[in-house]
């Protein structure tokens, strides 16, 4: 798996939450073992520069794998459950692709 960006919106980014963003998509690789070529960019962020409580903050992940490109988002109140949910959306994609993929060779 090839990570091209991390990038950190209306914040800092961390050396911190950088090793976080990678060690949770690296969780994923399992997932994308069968594929030839397996891209990845993230950005995480404040949803706004002004907000101070409440959901503010996000995260997206965009996996470009051969013939499917999936995006897995959320905002959450703390910005680690936001990378934590956006990459178990990403998963559960990654597990409906490759059972869809499963289907048709029968």
């Amino acid at each position: 798996m090839n990570i091209l960006s991390t990038l950190a919106t209306h914040m800092e980014m961390t050396e911190a939450i950088k090793n976080y963003v990678q060690e949770k998509l690296m969780s994923l690789e399992k997932f994308t073992e069968r594929y030839s070529t397996c891209e990845v960019s993230a950005e995480v962020g404040k949803t706004s520069e002004h907000h101070q409580k409440g959901k503010i903050f996000r995260a997206e992940f965009m996996m470009t794998i051969p013939g499917v490109t999936l995006r897995a988002e959320a905002v959450e109140e703390d910005l680690y459950a936001a990378i934590d949910a956006a990459k178990d959306d990403l998963k559960r994609q990654l597990i409906e692709h490759k059972e869809r993929l499963d289907e048709r060779k029968g």
